[in-house]
Protein backbone atom coordinates (compact mmCIF):
# COMPACT_ATOMS: atom_id res chain seq x y z
CA UNK A 1 0.00 0.00 0.00
CA UNK A 2 1.70 3.11 -1.27
CA UNK A 3 2.24 5.93 1.19
CA UNK A 4 -0.86 8.05 -0.46
CA UNK A 5 -3.24 5.15 -0.06
CA UNK A 6 -2.41 4.48 3.55
CA UNK A 7 -3.26 7.96 4.47
CA UNK A 8 -6.57 8.40 2.59
CA UNK A 9 -7.22 5.32 4.47
CA UNK A 10 -6.43 6.66 7.64
CA UNK A 11 -8.60 9.81 6.83
CA UNK A 12 -11.49 7.46 5.46
CA UNK A 13 -11.42 5.44 8.93
CA UNK A 14 -11.41 8.08 11.38
CA UNK A 15 -14.30 10.05 9.23
CA UNK A 16 -16.61 6.68 9.56
CA UNK A 17 -15.18 6.40 13.29
CA UNK A 18 -16.80 10.11 13.94
CA UNK A 19 -19.65 9.62 11.90
CA UNK A 20 -20.64 6.56 13.79
CA UNK A 21 -20.48 8.24 16.89
CA UNK A 22 -22.08 10.94 16.22
CA UNK A 23 -24.90 8.77 15.35
CA UNK A 24 -24.92 7.36 18.71
CA UNK A 25 -25.02 10.76 20.28
CA UNK A 26 -27.62 11.92 18.15
CA UNK A 27 -29.51 8.48 19.27
CA UNK A 28 -29.19 8.93 22.95
CA UNK A 29 -29.75 12.84 22.80
CA UNK A 30 -33.08 11.75 20.77
CA UNK A 31 -34.06 9.07 22.21
CA UNK A 32 -35.81 6.45 19.80
CA UNK A 33 -39.12 6.70 20.05
CA UNK A 34 -41.65 3.13 20.30
CA UNK A 35 -45.01 2.47 19.35
CA UNK A 36 -47.58 2.41 22.23
CA UNK A 37 -49.28 -0.53 23.56
CA UNK A 38 -52.90 1.58 23.08
CA UNK A 39 -52.04 2.89 19.85
CA UNK A 40 -52.03 6.45 21.23
CA UNK A 41 -55.38 6.18 22.59
CA UNK A 42 -55.02 7.12 26.04
CA UNK A 43 -55.91 10.40 25.65
CA UNK A 44 -58.88 10.09 24.28
CA UNK A 45 -60.16 7.31 26.27
CA UNK A 46 -59.04 9.49 29.47
CA UNK A 47 -61.39 12.19 28.58
CA UNK A 48 -64.33 10.22 27.15
CA UNK A 49 -63.98 8.76 30.75
CA UNK A 50 -63.52 11.92 32.85
CA UNK A 51 -66.18 14.13 31.07
CA UNK A 52 -68.29 11.80 29.36
CA UNK A 53 -67.82 8.14 32.08
CA UNK A 54 -68.05 6.50 28.31
CA UNK A 55 -65.52 4.20 27.23
CA UNK A 56 -63.52 4.08 23.64
CA UNK A 57 -61.97 1.60 22.18
CA UNK A 58 -59.67 1.45 19.25
CA UNK A 59 -60.69 -1.93 17.00
CA UNK A 60 -57.21 -3.44 16.28
CA UNK A 61 -58.40 -7.12 15.69
CA UNK A 62 -60.97 -9.55 16.15
CA UNK A 63 -60.88 -9.90 19.58
CA UNK A 64 -61.69 -6.09 20.32
CA UNK A 65 -64.13 -6.02 17.97
CA UNK A 66 -66.01 -9.28 18.95
CA UNK A 67 -65.98 -7.38 22.59
CA UNK A 68 -67.23 -3.75 21.16
CA UNK A 69 -70.23 -5.85 19.27
CA UNK A 70 -70.75 -7.75 22.11
CA UNK A 71 -71.44 -4.34 24.38
CA UNK A 72 -73.38 -2.74 21.59
CA UNK A 73 -75.61 -5.48 21.36
CA UNK A 74 -76.33 -5.94 25.27
CA UNK A 75 -77.09 -1.84 24.99
CA UNK A 76 -79.62 -2.88 22.14
CA UNK A 77 -81.50 -5.04 23.82
CA UNK A 78 -83.33 -2.20 26.26
CA UNK A 79 -84.67 0.74 24.76
CA UNK A 80 -82.25 3.88 24.03
CA UNK A 81 -81.09 6.13 26.51
CA UNK A 82 -78.91 9.29 25.60
CA UNK A 83 -76.07 7.88 27.44
CA UNK A 84 -76.44 4.10 25.73
CA UNK A 85 -76.65 5.85 22.72
CA UNK A 86 -73.60 7.78 23.14
CA UNK A 87 -71.52 4.62 24.52
CA UNK A 88 -72.87 2.49 21.26
CA UNK A 89 -71.41 5.31 18.70
CA UNK A 90 -68.46 5.40 20.77
CA UNK A 91 -68.12 1.84 20.23
CA UNK A 92 -69.68 1.02 16.58
CA UNK A 93 -69.05 4.51 14.64
CA UNK A 94 -66.81 4.00 12.04
CA UNK A 95 -65.93 7.49 11.32
CA UNK A 96 -64.33 7.87 14.87
CA UNK A 97 -62.15 4.67 14.16
CA UNK A 98 -60.87 6.33 11.33
CA UNK A 99 -59.99 9.07 12.99
CA UNK A 100 -57.94 6.48 15.81
CA UNK A 101 -56.70 5.12 12.44
CA UNK A 102 -55.00 8.99 11.32
CA UNK A 103 -53.54 9.26 15.26
CA UNK A 104 -51.92 5.71 14.27
CA UNK A 105 -50.22 7.10 10.96
CA UNK A 106 -48.94 10.26 13.59
CA UNK A 107 -47.26 7.87 15.67
CA UNK A 108 -45.56 6.06 13.15
CA UNK A 109 -44.71 9.25 11.69
CA UNK A 110 -43.41 9.80 15.25
CA UNK A 111 -41.17 6.86 15.65
CA UNK A 112 -39.78 7.06 11.71
CA UNK A 113 -38.85 10.68 13.04
CA UNK A 114 -36.96 9.77 15.91
CA UNK A 115 -34.42 7.24 14.12
CA UNK A 116 -31.11 8.24 12.92
CA UNK A 117 -30.93 8.95 8.74
CA UNK A 118 -30.78 5.70 6.68
CA UNK A 119 -26.83 5.87 5.20
CA UNK A 120 -26.89 5.71 1.36
CA UNK A 121 -24.86 2.71 -0.52
CA UNK A 122 -23.72 2.84 -4.05
CA UNK A 123 -21.40 0.97 -6.63
CA UNK A 124 -20.36 1.75 -9.75
CA UNK A 125 -17.77 -0.13 -12.44
CA UNK A 126 -16.30 1.32 -15.00
CA UNK A 127 -14.59 -1.27 -17.56
CA UNK A 128 -12.64 -0.88 -21.36
CA UNK A 129 -10.44 -2.82 -22.78
CA UNK A 130 -7.84 -2.52 -21.03
CA UNK A 131 -9.33 -1.20 -17.56
CA UNK A 132 -11.92 -1.63 -14.80
CA UNK A 133 -12.85 0.43 -12.46
CA UNK A 134 -14.78 -0.02 -9.36
CA UNK A 135 -16.16 2.19 -7.09
CA UNK A 136 -18.02 2.19 -3.69
CA UNK A 137 -19.38 4.60 -1.88
CA UNK A 138 -21.29 5.22 1.82
CA UNK A 139 -23.04 8.85 2.23
CA UNK A 140 -24.48 9.58 5.36
CA UNK A 141 -26.32 13.29 6.42
CA UNK A 142 -24.41 14.71 9.02
CA UNK A 143 -26.89 17.55 9.03
CA UNK A 144 -29.94 15.25 9.82
CA UNK A 145 -27.71 13.73 12.96
CA UNK A 146 -27.41 16.96 14.22
CA UNK A 147 -30.66 18.26 14.13
CA UNK A 148 -32.19 14.80 15.67
CA UNK A 149 -32.75 15.38 18.83
CA UNK A 150 -34.49 18.52 17.36
CA UNK A 151 -36.69 16.90 15.05
CA UNK A 152 -37.84 13.76 17.56
CA UNK A 153 -38.80 16.37 20.18
CA UNK A 154 -41.17 18.35 17.32
CA UNK A 155 -42.61 14.71 16.18
CA UNK A 156 -43.39 13.97 19.64
CA UNK A 157 -45.22 17.65 20.02
CA UNK A 158 -46.82 17.12 16.89
CA UNK A 159 -48.20 13.18 17.93
CA UNK A 160 -49.33 14.64 21.63
CA UNK A 161 -51.19 17.15 19.15
CA UNK A 162 -52.67 14.48 17.32
CA UNK A 163 -53.86 12.37 20.60
CA UNK A 164 -55.56 15.71 21.23
CA UNK A 165 -57.43 15.96 18.07
CA UNK A 166 -58.45 12.00 18.47
CA UNK A 167 -60.00 12.91 22.06
CA UNK A 168 -61.91 16.25 20.24
CA UNK A 169 -63.30 13.59 17.53
CA UNK A 170 -64.80 11.11 20.87
CA UNK A 171 -66.07 14.77 22.46
CA UNK A 172 -67.81 15.93 19.24
CA UNK A 173 -68.94 12.56 18.19
CA UNK A 174 -70.78 12.37 21.58
CA UNK A 175 -72.60 15.48 21.33
CA UNK A 176 -73.89 15.27 17.82
CA UNK A 177 -75.03 11.91 18.98
CA UNK A 178 -76.76 13.10 22.14
CA UNK A 179 -78.34 16.15 20.48
CA UNK A 180 -79.53 14.03 17.33
CA UNK A 181 -81.46 10.95 19.90
CA UNK A 182 -83.26 14.32 21.70
CA UNK A 183 -84.39 15.02 17.78
CA UNK A 184 -85.34 11.58 17.14
CA UNK A 185 -87.17 11.03 20.32
CA UNK A 186 -89.13 14.39 20.14
CA UNK A 187 -90.16 13.31 16.51
CA UNK A 188 -91.59 9.68 17.84
CA UNK A 189 -93.73 12.41 20.35
CA UNK A 190 -94.94 14.01 18.11
CA UNK A 191 -96.13 11.14 15.54
CA UNK A 192 -97.67 10.68 19.16
CA UNK A 193 -99.62 13.20 19.74
CA UNK A 194 -101.11 13.99 15.99
CA UNK A 195 -102.30 10.12 16.34
CA UNK A 196 -103.46 10.74 19.13
CA UNK A 197 -105.49 14.00 17.83
CA UNK A 198 -106.38 12.14 14.55
CA UNK A 199 -108.08 9.66 16.26
CA UNK A 200 -110.43 12.08 18.33
CA UNK A 201 -110.88 14.29 14.82
CA UNK A 202 -112.07 10.74 12.57
CA UNK A 203 -114.68 9.46 15.43
CA UNK A 204 -115.75 13.63 15.08
CA UNK A 205 -115.61 13.14 11.36
CA UNK A 206 -118.16 10.35 11.77
CA UNK A 207 -120.22 11.65 14.10
CA UNK A 208 -121.06 14.75 11.64
CA UNK A 209 -121.26 12.40 9.15
CA UNK A 210 -124.26 10.88 10.39
CA UNK A 211 -125.94 14.45 11.68
CA UNK A 212 -125.19 15.66 8.14
CA UNK A 213 -127.39 12.44 6.74
CA UNK A 214 -130.04 12.85 8.89
CA UNK A 215 -130.21 16.68 8.75
CA UNK A 216 -129.26 17.63 11.86
CA UNK A 217 -125.90 19.92 10.79
CA UNK A 218 -125.38 21.71 7.95
CA UNK A 219 -123.17 21.33 5.06
CA UNK A 220 -120.98 24.10 5.89
CA UNK A 221 -120.39 22.86 9.35
CA UNK A 222 -120.22 19.59 8.27
CA UNK A 223 -117.10 20.47 5.72
CA UNK A 224 -115.49 22.28 8.00
CA UNK A 225 -114.91 19.05 10.35
CA UNK A 226 -113.92 17.47 7.20
CA UNK A 227 -111.11 20.16 6.26
CA UNK A 228 -109.74 19.85 9.98
CA UNK A 229 -109.35 16.20 9.67
CA UNK A 230 -107.76 16.24 6.42
CA UNK A 231 -105.50 18.73 7.21
CA UNK A 232 -104.54 16.78 10.61
CA UNK A 233 -104.28 13.53 8.25
CA UNK A 234 -101.51 15.46 6.27
CA UNK A 235 -99.78 16.69 9.46
CA UNK A 236 -99.56 13.31 10.85
CA UNK A 237 -98.34 12.18 7.55
CA UNK A 238 -95.23 15.08 7.55
CA UNK A 239 -94.68 14.04 11.32
CA UNK A 240 -93.98 10.50 9.97
CA UNK A 241 -91.76 11.17 7.08
CA UNK A 242 -89.80 13.67 9.88
CA UNK A 243 -90.02 10.49 12.48
CA UNK A 244 -88.08 8.35 9.86
CA UNK A 245 -85.95 10.74 8.74
CA UNK A 246 -84.79 11.80 12.12
CA UNK A 247 -84.28 8.35 12.93
CA UNK A 248 -81.62 7.48 10.03
CA UNK A 249 -79.73 10.65 10.96
CA UNK A 250 -79.32 9.06 14.42
CA UNK A 251 -78.34 5.38 12.35
CA UNK A 252 -75.73 6.94 10.68
CA UNK A 253 -73.87 8.62 14.29
CA UNK A 254 -74.33 4.89 16.05
CA UNK A 255 -73.08 3.43 12.98
CA UNK A 256 -75.43 0.84 12.74
CA UNK A 257 -77.22 -1.82 10.11
CA UNK A 258 -78.63 -4.67 9.36
CA UNK A 259 -80.57 -6.64 12.26
CA UNK A 260 -79.13 -3.26 14.81
CA UNK A 261 -81.53 -1.42 12.63
CA UNK A 262 -84.46 -2.94 14.67
CA UNK A 263 -83.53 -0.86 18.13
CA UNK A 264 -86.30 0.54 20.41
CA UNK A 265 -87.00 3.98 21.57
CA UNK A 266 -89.15 6.03 24.12
CA UNK A 267 -92.22 7.79 22.49
CA UNK A 268 -91.08 10.78 24.81
CA UNK A 269 -88.42 12.98 26.02
CA UNK A 270 -87.25 12.77 30.15
CA UNK A 271 -89.19 15.16 31.89
CA UNK A 272 -86.89 18.80 32.57
CA UNK A 273 -84.20 18.39 34.91
CA UNK A 274 -83.57 21.51 38.02
CA UNK A 275 -82.08 24.56 36.32
CA UNK A 276 -77.93 23.69 36.93
CA UNK A 277 -76.44 27.00 38.29
CA UNK A 278 -73.17 27.76 36.44
CA UNK A 279 -70.22 29.69 38.01
CA UNK A 280 -67.36 30.70 35.91
CA UNK A 281 -68.01 29.30 33.14
CA UNK A 282 -65.68 30.74 31.05
CA UNK A 283 -62.52 29.97 33.15
CA UNK A 284 -63.85 26.68 33.34
CA UNK A 285 -64.21 26.45 29.21
CA UNK A 286 -60.62 27.84 29.11
CA UNK A 287 -59.24 25.27 31.69
CA UNK A 288 -61.40 22.19 30.30
CA UNK A 289 -61.90 23.10 26.31
CA UNK A 290 -59.48 20.51 24.11
CA UNK A 291 -59.63 23.06 21.27
CA UNK A 292 -57.89 25.25 23.25
CA UNK A 293 -55.48 22.69 24.26
CA UNK A 294 -54.73 21.87 20.52
CA UNK A 295 -54.25 25.30 19.65
CA UNK A 296 -51.80 25.58 22.31
CA UNK A 297 -50.01 22.42 21.52
CA UNK A 298 -49.57 23.99 17.63
CA UNK A 299 -47.75 27.10 19.27
CA UNK A 300 -45.55 24.97 21.16
CA UNK A 301 -44.91 22.98 17.99
CA UNK A 302 -43.93 25.87 16.07
CA UNK A 303 -42.00 27.90 18.89
CA UNK A 304 -39.69 24.31 18.74
CA UNK A 305 -40.12 24.20 14.72
CA UNK A 306 -38.57 28.29 15.12
CA UNK A 307 -35.87 27.55 17.17
CA UNK A 308 -34.65 24.28 14.55
CA UNK A 309 -35.54 27.10 11.55
CA UNK A 310 -33.34 29.29 13.41
CA UNK A 311 -30.30 26.83 14.06
CA UNK A 312 -30.11 25.48 10.37
CA UNK A 313 -30.72 28.90 8.41
CA UNK A 314 -27.43 28.90 6.78
CA UNK A 315 -26.81 25.47 6.21
CA UNK A 316 -29.74 23.25 4.48
CA UNK A 317 -27.42 20.15 4.45
CA UNK A 318 -24.58 18.23 5.23
CA UNK A 319 -23.70 14.99 3.61
CA UNK A 320 -20.73 12.82 4.60
CA UNK A 321 -19.45 10.20 1.56
CA UNK A 322 -17.04 8.08 2.10
CA UNK A 323 -15.74 6.22 -1.12
CA UNK A 324 -13.24 3.57 -2.44
CA UNK A 325 -12.15 2.96 -5.53
CA UNK A 326 -10.51 0.22 -7.32
CA UNK A 327 -8.68 0.87 -10.33
CA UNK A 328 -7.26 -2.28 -12.59
CA UNK A 329 -5.21 -1.43 -16.28
CA UNK A 330 -3.24 -3.45 -18.16
CA UNK A 331 -0.37 -2.11 -20.73
CA UNK A 332 0.96 -3.58 -23.84
CA UNK A 333 5.07 -3.12 -23.74
CA UNK A 334 6.65 -3.18 -26.76
CA UNK A 335 8.13 -6.45 -26.65
CA UNK A 336 4.76 -7.49 -26.29
CA UNK A 337 4.46 -8.47 -22.88
CA UNK A 338 1.82 -6.96 -20.98
CA UNK A 339 1.84 -5.14 -17.39
CA UNK A 340 -1.29 -4.95 -14.91
CA UNK A 341 -1.47 -2.48 -12.56
CA UNK A 342 -3.79 -2.32 -9.77
CA UNK A 343 -4.74 0.64 -7.33
CA UNK A 344 -6.86 0.94 -4.19
CA UNK A 345 -8.14 4.57 -3.03
CA UNK A 346 -10.28 5.38 0.15
CA UNK A 347 -11.17 8.94 0.16
CA UNK A 348 -14.18 10.97 2.28
CA UNK A 349 -15.65 13.92 0.84
CA UNK A 350 -18.00 16.35 2.65
CA UNK A 351 -20.63 18.13 0.58
CA UNK A 352 -21.95 20.92 1.92
CA UNK A 353 -25.32 22.65 0.80
CA UNK A 354 -25.22 26.97 1.53
CA UNK A 355 -27.84 28.83 0.57
CA UNK A 356 -26.17 31.72 -1.74
CA UNK A 357 -28.75 33.76 -2.57
CA UNK A 358 -30.80 33.68 0.32
CA UNK A 359 -29.40 33.34 3.64
CA UNK A 360 -32.10 31.99 5.73
CA UNK A 361 -33.97 35.21 6.42
CA UNK A 362 -36.86 34.10 4.15
CA UNK A 363 -37.04 30.59 5.90
CA UNK A 364 -36.98 32.70 9.55
CA UNK A 365 -39.36 35.35 8.41
CA UNK A 366 -41.70 32.70 7.16
CA UNK A 367 -41.42 30.75 10.71
CA UNK A 368 -41.82 33.41 12.47
CA UNK A 369 -44.97 35.12 10.40
CA UNK A 370 -45.71 31.05 10.81
CA UNK A 371 -45.75 31.18 14.87
CA UNK A 372 -47.60 34.99 15.19
CA UNK A 373 -50.29 33.66 13.29
CA UNK A 374 -51.15 30.82 15.19
CA UNK A 375 -50.26 33.11 18.47
CA UNK A 376 -53.30 35.52 17.34
CA UNK A 377 -55.39 32.44 16.66
CA UNK A 378 -54.77 31.07 20.08
CA UNK A 379 -55.45 34.46 20.95
CA UNK A 380 -58.89 34.96 18.84
CA UNK A 381 -59.89 31.13 20.06
CA UNK A 382 -59.70 32.25 23.67
CA UNK A 383 -62.03 35.14 23.39
CA UNK A 384 -64.37 33.45 21.32
CA UNK A 385 -64.43 30.61 24.15
CA UNK A 386 -65.23 32.41 26.62
CA UNK A 387 -68.12 33.92 24.25
CA UNK A 388 -68.92 30.40 23.30
CA UNK A 389 -69.71 29.30 26.79
CA UNK A 390 -71.58 32.50 27.57
CA UNK A 391 -73.79 31.74 24.90
CA UNK A 392 -74.49 28.01 26.07
CA UNK A 393 -75.65 29.18 29.51
CA UNK A 394 -77.66 31.80 28.39
CA UNK A 395 -79.58 29.57 25.35
CA UNK A 396 -79.62 26.80 28.54
CA UNK A 397 -81.03 28.95 30.85
CA UNK A 398 -83.55 30.57 28.08
CA UNK A 399 -84.56 27.31 26.82
CA UNK A 400 -85.29 26.29 30.16
CA UNK A 401 -87.84 29.25 30.99
CA UNK A 402 -89.55 28.30 27.69
CA UNK A 403 -90.09 25.10 27.98
CA UNK A 404 -91.34 25.20 31.84
CA UNK A 405 -93.82 27.73 30.69
CA UNK A 406 -95.33 25.72 27.81
CA UNK A 407 -95.68 22.84 30.66
CA UNK A 408 -96.96 25.08 33.61
CA UNK A 409 -99.25 27.70 31.44
CA UNK A 410 -99.30 27.38 27.97
CA UNK A 411 -100.69 23.83 27.45
CA UNK A 412 -102.77 24.09 30.69
CA UNK A 413 -104.88 26.80 29.53
CA UNK A 414 -105.51 25.50 26.01
CA UNK A 415 -105.90 21.90 27.12
CA UNK A 416 -109.08 24.55 29.36
CA UNK A 417 -109.79 26.26 26.41
CA UNK A 418 -110.81 23.17 24.54
CA UNK A 419 -112.81 21.94 26.92
CA UNK A 420 -115.00 24.74 27.68
CA UNK A 421 -115.37 25.31 23.77
CA UNK A 422 -116.70 21.38 23.52
CA UNK A 423 -119.20 21.64 26.24
CA UNK A 424 -120.25 25.67 25.14
CA UNK A 425 -120.83 23.70 21.34
CA UNK A 426 -122.59 21.13 23.62
CA UNK A 427 -125.01 23.51 24.30
CA UNK A 428 -125.23 24.98 21.27
CA UNK A 429 -123.52 28.51 22.35
CA UNK A 430 -120.99 28.29 19.88
CA UNK A 431 -120.82 26.75 16.15
CA UNK A 432 -118.32 24.01 15.38
CA UNK A 433 -116.26 27.25 14.03
CA UNK A 434 -114.77 28.17 16.79
CA UNK A 435 -114.61 24.44 18.16
CA UNK A 436 -111.96 23.48 15.28
CA UNK A 437 -110.01 26.76 15.91
CA UNK A 438 -109.70 26.46 19.34
CA UNK A 439 -108.50 22.55 18.85
CA UNK A 440 -106.19 23.67 16.29
CA UNK A 441 -104.60 26.10 18.44
CA UNK A 442 -104.54 23.44 20.79
CA UNK A 443 -102.58 21.33 18.80
CA UNK A 444 -99.96 23.91 17.57
CA UNK A 445 -99.18 24.63 21.46
CA UNK A 446 -98.69 20.63 22.09
CA UNK A 447 -96.45 20.33 18.69
CA UNK A 448 -94.47 24.10 20.14
CA UNK A 449 -94.10 22.45 23.83
CA UNK A 450 -92.78 19.57 22.44
CA UNK A 451 -90.50 21.33 20.66
CA UNK A 452 -89.39 23.22 23.51
CA UNK A 453 -88.96 20.66 25.21
CA UNK A 454 -86.50 19.74 22.68
CA UNK A 455 -84.74 22.69 21.67
CA UNK A 456 -83.84 22.14 25.76
CA UNK A 457 -82.12 18.82 25.84
CA UNK A 458 -80.28 20.27 23.18
CA UNK A 459 -79.18 23.24 24.24
CA UNK A 460 -78.29 21.40 27.80
CA UNK A 461 -76.23 19.32 25.69
CA UNK A 462 -74.71 22.48 23.51
CA UNK A 463 -73.29 23.65 27.06
CA UNK A 464 -71.92 21.31 28.41
CA UNK A 465 -69.75 20.79 25.21
CA UNK A 466 -68.97 24.35 25.55
CA UNK A 467 -67.04 23.85 28.36
CA UNK A 468 -64.92 20.68 27.11
CA UNK A 469 -64.92 21.35 23.02
CA UNK A 470 -65.88 19.12 20.72
CA UNK A 471 -69.72 20.15 20.59
CA UNK A 472 -71.02 23.04 18.40
CA UNK A 473 -73.17 25.89 19.97
CA UNK A 474 -76.55 26.67 18.44
CA UNK A 475 -78.28 23.15 17.81
CA UNK A 476 -81.53 24.00 19.21
CA UNK A 477 -84.53 23.92 15.94
CA UNK A 478 -86.37 26.78 17.53
CA UNK A 479 -90.14 26.57 18.61
CA UNK A 480 -91.44 29.51 15.39
CA UNK A 481 -91.11 26.19 13.42
CA UNK A 482 -93.95 24.19 15.66
CA UNK A 483 -96.29 24.39 13.07
CA UNK A 484 -94.22 22.79 10.49
CA UNK A 485 -93.97 19.58 12.79
CA UNK A 486 -91.01 17.80 14.80
CA UNK A 487 -91.32 17.72 19.07
CA UNK A 488 -92.55 15.29 21.81
CA UNK A 489 -94.99 15.95 24.98
CA UNK A 490 -97.91 14.01 25.79
CA UNK A 491 -100.89 15.76 24.75
CA UNK A 492 -102.31 17.62 27.51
Amino acid sequence: MTPASQSSYRVSTIAVRRFVLLAGVAVLLGGCATFSADGGVGTAQTIAYTELNKDVVKITDDAVAGSAKARVDQLLKKPLTADSAVQIALLSNRGLQAAFNELGIAEAQMVAASLPPNPRFGIAKLSGRFEVEIERQIVGSIFALATLPARAEVARARFQNAQLRAAEAVLKLAADTRKQYYRSVAANAQVGFYEQAKSSTDAATQLFKRLGESGGINKLDQAREFAFDAELGAQLAQARLQQRQERERLVRQLGLWGGDLKFRMPASLPALPRLQSAKAVEAEALRKRVDIQIARGELDLLAKSLGLTQITRFVNDVDLLGRRTYDRSRTVLADGDVERATRRTRTVDVEIDIPIFDFGQSKVVLAEQTYMQAANRLAEKAVNVRSEAREAYVGYRASHDIARQYINNVLPLRKIIQDEAQLQYNGMLIDVTQLIVDARARILSNVAGINARRDFWIAHTDFKHALIGGGSVGGGAGTAVAAAGGGDAPAH
